[in-house]
Protein backbone atom coordinates (compact mmCIF):
# COMPACT_ATOMS: atom_id res chain seq x y z
CA UNK A 1 0.00 0.00 0.00
CA UNK A 2 2.89 2.46 1.18
CA UNK A 3 4.92 1.86 -2.14
CA UNK A 4 2.03 2.56 -4.48
CA UNK A 5 2.38 6.33 -2.69
CA UNK A 6 6.23 6.79 -3.86
CA UNK A 7 7.49 8.15 -7.22
CA UNK A 8 7.53 5.92 -10.33
CA UNK A 9 11.08 5.79 -10.52
CA UNK A 10 11.23 4.58 -7.16
CA UNK A 11 8.34 2.04 -7.55
CA UNK A 12 10.27 -0.14 -9.69
CA UNK A 13 13.18 -0.42 -7.94
CA UNK A 14 10.79 -2.42 -5.20
CA UNK A 15 9.43 -4.70 -7.48
CA UNK A 16 12.86 -5.89 -8.69
CA UNK A 17 14.85 -8.83 -7.10
CA UNK A 18 17.23 -8.24 -5.10
CA UNK A 19 19.93 -8.88 -7.06
CA UNK A 20 18.64 -6.66 -9.77
CA UNK A 21 17.63 -3.29 -7.57
CA UNK A 22 21.74 -4.01 -6.05
CA UNK A 23 23.18 -4.00 -9.69
CA UNK A 24 20.40 -1.30 -10.64
CA UNK A 25 21.57 1.00 -7.49
CA UNK A 26 24.80 0.74 -8.19
CA UNK A 27 24.37 2.19 -11.86
CA UNK A 28 22.65 5.72 -10.35
CA UNK A 29 24.01 8.35 -9.46
CA UNK A 30 22.06 9.48 -6.81
CA UNK A 31 22.23 6.49 -4.56
CA UNK A 32 25.75 6.97 -2.84
CA UNK A 33 25.21 11.07 -2.60
CA UNK A 34 22.14 10.08 -0.47
CA UNK A 35 24.43 7.87 1.89
CA UNK A 36 26.76 10.94 2.49
CA UNK A 37 23.55 13.49 2.68
CA UNK A 38 22.32 10.98 5.68
CA UNK A 39 25.74 11.08 6.92
CA UNK A 40 26.41 14.78 7.13
CA UNK A 41 23.29 15.34 9.08
CA UNK A 42 24.41 12.61 11.51
CA UNK A 43 28.04 14.96 11.36
CA UNK A 44 25.87 18.12 12.16
CA UNK A 45 24.04 16.56 14.77
CA UNK A 46 27.51 15.45 16.58
CA UNK A 47 29.29 18.61 15.75
CA UNK A 48 26.35 20.51 17.59
CA UNK A 49 26.42 18.09 20.94
CA UNK A 50 29.65 19.06 21.52
CA UNK A 51 29.29 22.63 21.20
CA UNK A 52 26.44 23.88 22.11
CA UNK A 53 25.30 20.95 24.83
CA UNK A 54 29.17 19.79 26.32
CA UNK A 55 30.71 23.23 25.98
CA UNK A 56 33.25 21.95 23.91
CA UNK A 57 35.55 25.21 24.14
CA UNK A 58 35.60 24.75 28.04
CA UNK A 59 38.04 22.00 27.52
CA UNK A 60 40.15 22.78 24.57
CA UNK A 61 43.14 25.73 24.39
CA UNK A 62 41.68 28.85 23.35
CA UNK A 63 43.75 28.56 20.09
CA UNK A 64 40.94 26.59 18.52
CA UNK A 65 37.98 28.71 19.63
CA UNK A 66 35.98 30.68 17.09
CA UNK A 67 33.40 33.51 18.13
CA UNK A 68 30.01 33.39 16.61
CA UNK A 69 30.64 35.78 13.71
CA UNK A 70 33.82 34.56 12.63
CA UNK A 71 32.27 31.39 12.45
CA UNK A 72 29.27 32.82 10.73
CA UNK A 73 31.30 34.15 8.16
CA UNK A 74 33.74 31.36 7.39
CA UNK A 75 30.67 28.87 6.42
CA UNK A 76 29.14 31.83 4.04
CA UNK A 77 32.28 31.66 2.69
CA UNK A 78 32.73 28.13 2.50
CA UNK A 79 29.10 27.38 1.33
CA UNK A 80 29.29 29.09 -2.12
CA UNK A 81 33.03 27.82 -2.20
CA UNK A 82 31.68 23.85 -1.76
CA UNK A 83 28.94 25.07 -4.21
CA UNK A 84 31.45 25.72 -6.98
CA UNK A 85 33.34 23.17 -6.76
CA UNK A 86 30.32 20.64 -7.13
CA UNK A 87 29.03 22.31 -10.20
CA UNK A 88 32.71 22.17 -11.59
CA UNK A 89 32.71 18.56 -10.82
CA UNK A 90 29.13 17.55 -12.14
CA UNK A 91 30.15 19.69 -15.41
CA UNK A 92 33.32 17.47 -15.74
CA UNK A 93 31.14 14.55 -15.00
CA UNK A 94 28.96 15.86 -18.39
CA UNK A 95 32.06 16.35 -20.06
CA UNK A 96 33.18 13.08 -19.77
CA UNK A 97 29.92 11.05 -20.58
CA UNK A 98 29.81 13.27 -23.55
CA UNK A 99 32.97 12.13 -24.40
CA UNK A 100 32.47 8.54 -24.01
CA UNK A 101 29.09 8.46 -25.95
CA UNK A 102 30.29 9.88 -28.83
CA UNK A 103 34.35 8.68 -29.00
CA UNK A 104 33.67 5.28 -27.67
CA UNK A 105 29.97 4.00 -26.63
CA UNK A 106 26.35 5.42 -25.56
CA UNK A 107 26.61 2.12 -23.67
CA UNK A 108 29.48 2.82 -21.75
CA UNK A 109 27.98 5.83 -19.87
CA UNK A 110 27.00 3.84 -17.04
CA UNK A 111 30.08 2.05 -16.19
CA UNK A 112 31.74 5.53 -15.37
CA UNK A 113 28.47 6.72 -13.29
CA UNK A 114 28.26 3.32 -11.27
CA UNK A 115 32.50 3.27 -10.96
CA UNK A 116 32.71 3.69 -6.87
CA UNK A 117 35.32 6.43 -7.02
CA UNK A 118 32.95 8.91 -9.46
CA UNK A 119 30.20 8.26 -6.76
CA UNK A 120 32.43 8.78 -3.62
CA UNK A 121 33.54 12.11 -5.03
CA UNK A 122 29.85 13.02 -5.83
CA UNK A 123 28.88 12.09 -2.35
CA UNK A 124 31.57 13.68 -0.66
CA UNK A 125 30.73 16.96 -2.01
CA UNK A 126 27.49 16.86 -2.10
CA UNK A 127 27.12 15.52 1.93
CA UNK A 128 29.81 18.80 2.74
CA UNK A 129 27.91 21.13 1.26
CA UNK A 130 24.90 19.89 3.04
CA UNK A 131 26.88 19.87 6.02
CA UNK A 132 27.78 23.60 6.08
CA UNK A 133 24.27 25.13 4.99
CA UNK A 134 22.56 23.05 7.85
CA UNK A 135 25.46 24.01 10.56
CA UNK A 136 25.05 27.79 9.52
CA UNK A 137 21.36 27.68 10.25
CA UNK A 138 22.38 26.87 14.30
CA UNK A 139 25.34 29.02 14.46
CA UNK A 140 23.94 32.37 16.59
CA UNK A 141 25.35 36.02 16.16
CA UNK A 142 26.22 36.35 19.96
CA UNK A 143 29.25 37.50 20.29
CA UNK A 144 30.09 35.13 23.91
CA UNK A 145 29.85 31.96 22.05
CA UNK A 146 32.40 30.21 20.75
CA UNK A 147 32.49 27.09 18.49
CA UNK A 148 35.25 24.61 18.38
CA UNK A 149 33.60 21.47 16.70
CA UNK A 150 31.61 23.17 14.11
CA UNK A 151 34.90 25.38 12.38
CA UNK A 152 37.13 22.89 12.57
CA UNK A 153 34.67 20.13 11.19
CA UNK A 154 33.79 23.28 8.65
CA UNK A 155 37.87 23.44 7.62
CA UNK A 156 38.59 19.73 7.47
CA UNK A 157 35.71 19.23 4.95
CA UNK A 158 36.80 22.32 3.16
CA UNK A 159 40.51 20.69 2.75
CA UNK A 160 39.01 17.43 1.88
CA UNK A 161 36.52 18.73 -1.05
CA UNK A 162 39.67 20.03 -2.39
CA UNK A 163 41.88 17.60 -2.57
CA UNK A 164 38.74 15.31 -3.83
CA UNK A 165 37.75 17.92 -6.60
CA UNK A 166 41.93 17.61 -7.32
CA UNK A 167 41.50 13.71 -7.52
CA UNK A 168 38.35 13.47 -9.13
CA UNK A 169 39.88 15.95 -12.40
CA UNK A 170 42.71 13.00 -12.34
CA UNK A 171 40.16 9.99 -12.10
CA UNK A 172 38.65 11.12 -15.17
CA UNK A 173 41.38 11.69 -17.36
CA UNK A 174 43.06 8.45 -16.57
CA UNK A 175 39.64 6.65 -16.80
CA UNK A 176 39.07 8.69 -20.31
CA UNK A 177 42.46 6.78 -21.05
CA UNK A 178 41.68 4.11 -23.81
CA UNK A 179 43.96 1.07 -22.34
CA UNK A 180 41.84 1.82 -19.06
CA UNK A 181 38.43 1.84 -20.61
CA UNK A 182 39.45 -1.66 -22.17
CA UNK A 183 41.01 -3.17 -19.45
CA UNK A 184 38.01 -1.68 -16.96
CA UNK A 185 35.39 -3.79 -19.63
CA UNK A 186 37.46 -6.33 -19.17
CA UNK A 187 37.80 -6.51 -15.92
CA UNK A 188 33.86 -5.95 -15.48
CA UNK A 189 33.03 -8.66 -18.22
CA UNK A 190 35.43 -11.11 -16.03
CA UNK A 191 33.36 -10.36 -12.79
CA UNK A 192 30.58 -11.11 -14.14
CA UNK A 193 31.76 -14.64 -15.42
CA UNK A 194 33.16 -15.60 -12.45
CA UNK A 195 29.92 -14.13 -9.95
CA UNK A 196 27.44 -14.56 -12.38
CA UNK A 197 27.60 -17.66 -14.53
CA UNK A 198 30.36 -19.51 -12.85
CA UNK A 199 29.18 -19.45 -9.47
CA UNK A 200 25.60 -19.65 -10.12
CA UNK A 201 25.94 -22.17 -13.12
CA UNK A 202 28.74 -24.21 -13.36
CA UNK A 203 27.70 -26.09 -10.05
CA UNK A 204 24.90 -27.66 -11.87
CA UNK A 205 26.02 -28.23 -15.45
CA UNK A 206 26.51 -31.70 -16.51
CA UNK A 207 27.79 -33.09 -19.76
CA UNK A 208 25.59 -36.26 -19.60
CA UNK A 209 21.77 -35.43 -19.93
CA UNK A 210 20.89 -38.41 -18.16
CA UNK A 211 17.25 -39.56 -18.28
CA UNK A 212 15.53 -36.75 -19.90
CA UNK A 213 11.66 -38.30 -19.32
CA UNK A 214 11.46 -38.76 -23.42
CA UNK A 215 8.11 -41.09 -22.70
CA UNK A 216 6.69 -37.64 -21.56
CA UNK A 217 8.57 -35.36 -24.58
CA UNK A 218 5.18 -35.99 -26.55
CA UNK A 219 3.21 -34.36 -23.51
CA UNK A 220 5.15 -31.10 -23.49
CA UNK A 221 3.97 -27.53 -22.09
CA UNK A 222 4.80 -24.21 -23.55
CA UNK A 223 4.83 -21.47 -22.08
CA UNK A 224 4.71 -17.92 -23.91
CA UNK A 225 5.81 -14.66 -22.71
CA UNK A 226 3.70 -12.39 -20.51
CA UNK A 227 4.83 -9.13 -21.69
CA UNK A 228 7.79 -7.69 -24.47
CA UNK A 229 10.74 -6.83 -23.05
CA UNK A 230 14.29 -7.98 -22.87
CA UNK A 231 15.36 -11.42 -20.96
CA UNK A 232 17.36 -9.68 -17.86
CA UNK A 233 17.91 -12.32 -15.16
CA UNK A 234 17.20 -15.99 -14.52
CA UNK A 235 17.15 -17.39 -11.91
CA UNK A 236 18.35 -21.05 -12.24
CA UNK A 237 19.07 -22.41 -8.71
CA UNK A 238 15.32 -21.77 -7.87
CA UNK A 239 14.32 -22.87 -10.80
CA UNK A 240 16.07 -26.44 -10.50
CA UNK A 241 15.05 -26.55 -7.24
CA UNK A 242 11.41 -26.01 -8.29
CA UNK A 243 11.96 -28.52 -11.62
CA UNK A 244 13.08 -30.89 -8.67
CA UNK A 245 9.81 -30.80 -6.33
CA UNK A 246 7.88 -30.75 -9.30
CA UNK A 247 9.76 -33.36 -11.20
CA UNK A 248 9.80 -31.80 -14.36
CA UNK A 249 12.37 -30.99 -17.10
CA UNK A 250 12.38 -27.29 -18.34
CA UNK A 251 13.53 -26.62 -21.76
CA UNK A 252 14.41 -22.66 -21.90
CA UNK A 253 13.77 -21.04 -25.30
CA UNK A 254 15.08 -17.68 -24.85
CA UNK A 255 18.85 -16.83 -23.21
CA UNK A 256 20.19 -14.05 -21.07
CA UNK A 257 19.84 -10.67 -23.60
CA UNK A 258 17.42 -11.77 -25.95
CA UNK A 259 14.47 -9.63 -27.17
CA UNK A 260 11.05 -11.19 -26.74
CA UNK A 261 7.58 -10.17 -27.59
CA UNK A 262 3.78 -11.25 -25.73
CA UNK A 263 3.30 -14.31 -26.65
CA UNK A 264 6.40 -15.47 -28.11
CA UNK A 265 8.21 -19.12 -26.65
CA UNK A 266 9.70 -18.66 -23.07
CA UNK A 267 9.83 -21.96 -22.31
CA UNK A 268 8.48 -25.27 -21.96
CA UNK A 269 8.29 -28.49 -19.67
CA UNK A 270 7.39 -31.77 -19.41
CA UNK A 271 7.53 -35.01 -16.98
CA UNK A 272 5.55 -36.94 -14.38
CA UNK A 273 4.56 -34.10 -12.35
CA UNK A 274 3.67 -31.46 -15.50
CA UNK A 275 -0.02 -31.45 -14.58
CA UNK A 276 0.36 -30.00 -11.27
CA UNK A 277 2.32 -27.33 -12.32
CA UNK A 278 1.83 -23.36 -11.29
CA UNK A 279 3.32 -21.86 -14.65
CA UNK A 280 3.29 -18.22 -12.75
CA UNK A 281 5.95 -19.52 -10.44
CA UNK A 282 8.43 -20.35 -13.45
CA UNK A 283 7.16 -17.23 -15.27
CA UNK A 284 8.38 -14.85 -12.03
CA UNK A 285 11.82 -16.86 -11.83
CA UNK A 286 12.73 -15.38 -15.54
CA UNK A 287 12.77 -11.38 -15.08
CA UNK A 288 11.73 -8.94 -18.44
CA UNK A 289 12.84 -5.67 -18.81
CA UNK A 290 12.82 -3.05 -21.19
CA UNK A 291 16.30 -2.79 -21.25
CA UNK A 292 19.41 -5.02 -21.62
CA UNK A 293 21.62 -5.81 -18.34
CA UNK A 294 24.94 -7.27 -17.43
CA UNK A 295 24.58 -9.29 -14.49
CA UNK A 296 24.19 -12.54 -16.39
CA UNK A 297 24.84 -11.62 -19.97
CA UNK A 298 28.53 -11.59 -20.36
CA UNK A 299 27.31 -10.80 -24.55
CA UNK A 300 26.66 -7.67 -23.30
CA UNK A 301 30.18 -6.47 -21.82
CA UNK A 302 31.89 -8.91 -25.18
CA UNK A 303 29.79 -6.29 -27.30
CA UNK A 304 30.19 -2.75 -25.29
CA UNK A 305 34.04 -3.50 -25.58
CA UNK A 306 33.82 -4.83 -29.51
CA UNK A 307 31.76 -1.29 -29.61
CA UNK A 308 35.11 0.69 -28.57
CA UNK A 309 37.37 -1.03 -31.01
CA UNK A 310 34.86 -0.41 -34.18
CA UNK A 311 34.70 3.32 -32.78
CA UNK A 312 38.40 3.64 -33.30
CA UNK A 313 38.25 2.30 -36.33
CA UNK A 314 35.60 4.97 -37.45
CA UNK A 315 37.34 7.28 -35.85
CA UNK A 316 40.99 6.42 -37.55
CA UNK A 317 42.34 5.07 -34.69
CA UNK A 318 44.02 2.19 -34.84
CA UNK A 319 45.92 2.11 -31.92
CA UNK A 320 42.46 1.93 -29.65
CA UNK A 321 41.61 -1.16 -32.36
CA UNK A 322 44.35 -3.28 -31.22
CA UNK A 323 44.23 -2.54 -27.44
CA UNK A 324 40.41 -3.77 -27.87
CA UNK A 325 41.34 -6.78 -29.67
CA UNK A 326 44.18 -7.52 -26.94
CA UNK A 327 41.34 -7.68 -24.42
CA UNK A 328 38.98 -8.65 -26.49
CA UNK A 329 41.65 -11.85 -26.53
CA UNK A 330 42.15 -11.93 -22.53
CA UNK A 331 38.34 -12.22 -21.98
CA UNK A 332 37.94 -14.76 -24.37
CA UNK A 333 40.32 -17.10 -22.58
CA UNK A 334 38.64 -16.39 -19.33
CA UNK A 335 34.91 -17.10 -21.37
CA UNK A 336 36.75 -20.29 -22.03
CA UNK A 337 38.25 -21.32 -18.99
CA UNK A 338 35.32 -20.68 -16.65
CA UNK A 339 32.16 -21.80 -18.69
CA UNK A 340 31.52 -25.17 -19.64
CA UNK A 341 29.59 -25.35 -22.39
CA UNK A 342 26.54 -27.57 -21.61
CA UNK A 343 23.13 -26.87 -22.28
CA UNK A 344 22.37 -29.26 -19.26
CA UNK A 345 21.91 -28.14 -15.70
CA UNK A 346 21.04 -30.81 -13.01
CA UNK A 347 20.03 -31.55 -9.52
CA UNK A 348 21.66 -32.61 -6.48
CA UNK A 349 20.81 -36.29 -7.64
CA UNK A 350 22.10 -35.72 -11.13
CA UNK A 351 18.99 -35.45 -12.60
CA UNK A 352 18.79 -32.93 -15.21
CA UNK A 353 16.26 -30.39 -14.51
CA UNK A 354 16.76 -27.57 -17.27
CA UNK A 355 17.98 -27.49 -21.09
CA UNK A 356 19.37 -24.31 -22.22
CA UNK A 357 19.93 -23.12 -25.52
CA UNK A 358 23.59 -24.43 -26.08
CA UNK A 359 26.24 -21.70 -26.52
CA UNK A 360 29.22 -22.51 -27.88
CA UNK A 361 33.08 -21.26 -27.95
CA UNK A 362 31.87 -20.06 -31.86
CA UNK A 363 29.28 -18.34 -30.63
CA UNK A 364 31.53 -16.39 -28.04
CA UNK A 365 34.40 -16.22 -30.59
CA UNK A 366 31.82 -14.56 -33.14
CA UNK A 367 30.13 -11.93 -30.20
CA UNK A 368 34.24 -10.76 -29.43
CA UNK A 369 35.87 -10.34 -33.02
CA UNK A 370 32.87 -11.00 -35.11
CA UNK A 371 32.04 -6.88 -35.16
CA UNK A 372 35.39 -6.00 -35.34
CA UNK A 373 36.08 -7.90 -38.27
CA UNK A 374 33.34 -6.95 -40.35
CA UNK A 375 34.17 -2.75 -39.75
CA UNK A 376 37.77 -3.41 -40.47
CA UNK A 377 36.87 -4.81 -43.82
CA UNK A 378 40.03 -3.90 -46.19
CA UNK A 379 41.91 -2.84 -43.08
CA UNK A 380 44.09 -5.62 -43.24
CA UNK A 381 46.78 -4.32 -40.31
CA UNK A 382 43.83 -4.95 -38.45
CA UNK A 383 42.71 -7.95 -39.50
CA UNK A 384 46.32 -9.42 -38.97
CA UNK A 385 45.95 -7.69 -35.54
CA UNK A 386 42.85 -10.19 -34.76
CA UNK A 387 45.12 -13.11 -36.35
CA UNK A 388 47.92 -12.69 -34.09
CA UNK A 389 45.15 -12.59 -31.08
CA UNK A 390 43.89 -15.63 -32.38
CA UNK A 391 47.48 -17.16 -31.72
CA UNK A 392 47.75 -15.89 -27.94
CA UNK A 393 44.86 -17.44 -27.38
CA UNK A 394 45.40 -20.79 -29.30
CA UNK A 395 47.97 -21.11 -26.70
CA UNK A 396 46.51 -20.89 -23.77
CA UNK A 397 43.08 -22.55 -24.30
CA UNK A 398 42.14 -26.23 -24.73
CA UNK A 399 43.43 -28.04 -28.27
CA UNK A 400 39.81 -28.77 -28.64
CA UNK A 401 39.07 -25.17 -29.66
CA UNK A 402 41.53 -25.29 -32.10
CA UNK A 403 39.72 -26.03 -35.01
CA UNK A 404 37.10 -23.45 -34.63
CA UNK A 405 39.84 -20.86 -34.13
CA UNK A 406 41.50 -21.69 -37.27
CA UNK A 407 37.97 -21.54 -39.05
CA UNK A 408 37.30 -18.15 -37.79
CA UNK A 409 40.72 -17.08 -38.93
CA UNK A 410 40.64 -18.95 -42.33
CA UNK A 411 36.71 -17.65 -42.66
CA UNK A 412 38.45 -14.12 -42.32
CA UNK A 413 40.83 -13.99 -44.85
CA UNK A 414 38.94 -15.78 -47.36
CA UNK A 415 37.40 -12.73 -48.51
CA UNK A 416 40.33 -10.47 -49.35
CA UNK A 417 41.54 -10.29 -52.75
CA UNK A 418 44.93 -10.97 -54.05
CA UNK A 419 44.18 -8.40 -56.21
CA UNK A 420 43.93 -5.57 -53.94
CA UNK A 421 46.29 -6.26 -51.09
CA UNK A 422 49.92 -4.65 -50.75
CA UNK A 423 52.82 -7.02 -50.50
CA UNK A 424 53.96 -5.93 -46.94
CA UNK A 425 50.37 -6.17 -45.72
CA UNK A 426 50.24 -9.67 -47.61
CA UNK A 427 53.64 -11.12 -46.46
CA UNK A 428 52.57 -9.84 -42.82
CA UNK A 429 49.10 -11.60 -42.77
CA UNK A 430 50.58 -14.74 -44.31
CA UNK A 431 53.35 -15.23 -41.62
CA UNK A 432 51.10 -14.80 -38.84
CA UNK A 433 48.32 -16.98 -40.56
CA UNK A 434 50.89 -19.27 -40.78
CA UNK A 435 51.74 -19.19 -36.76
CA UNK A 436 48.06 -19.52 -36.08
CA UNK A 437 48.30 -22.80 -38.42
CA UNK A 438 51.17 -24.07 -36.66
CA UNK A 439 49.27 -24.06 -32.86
CA UNK A 440 46.06 -25.45 -34.77
CA UNK A 441 47.37 -28.05 -36.54
CA UNK A 442 46.32 -26.92 -39.80
CA UNK A 443 49.10 -26.16 -41.76
CA UNK A 444 48.56 -28.04 -44.84
CA UNK A 445 44.70 -25.98 -44.78
CA UNK A 446 47.09 -22.44 -44.65
CA UNK A 447 48.81 -23.82 -47.61
CA UNK A 448 45.26 -23.37 -50.01
CA UNK A 449 45.32 -19.90 -48.29
CA UNK A 450 48.93 -19.20 -49.57
CA UNK A 451 48.27 -19.98 -52.86
CA UNK A 452 44.97 -18.20 -53.53
CA UNK A 453 47.00 -14.95 -51.96
CA UNK A 454 49.98 -15.25 -54.01
CA UNK A 455 47.90 -16.66 -57.48
CA UNK A 456 50.31 -19.37 -57.43
CA UNK A 457 48.51 -22.30 -59.37
CA UNK A 458 48.21 -25.37 -57.34
CA UNK A 459 50.16 -27.22 -60.12
CA UNK A 460 53.04 -24.84 -59.68
CA UNK A 461 53.71 -24.75 -56.43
Amino acid sequence: MFSKLLPLDLQKYLQMSAQQRRHELQKTLWFMPIIYVVSSLLLVAVTLLLDHQLNLAHYVHPVFHARAQATQTLLGALIGGILTLSAFTLNSVLVVLTTFSGQFSPRMLLNFVADKKTQHVLGIFHGSFVYVLVVFLFVTGQQNEFYVAIPSTTVVLAFITVMVFIFFINHATTWMQVHNITWTMNRESKEIIKDSLRNELEEYRTNEPGNKYEDYRSQEVIVTSPKPGYIQLIHFKEIIEQAKRDDIIMKLHVKVGDFTLRHNRLFSYWGPGKDNINEEVYRNLIEIGHKETEIQDIKMGMTKLAEIGVKGLGNNDPKTAINTIHQMADLLVSVEGYITFSPYLADQTEQVRIIMDSEDFTYYLYRGFGYIRHYADKNYPIITEIIVALTLVSQSIDASKHDQLWEFASNTVDHISAQFIYDMDRKYLLDKLYDLALMTNHEMDYYGVERRLLNINPTDY
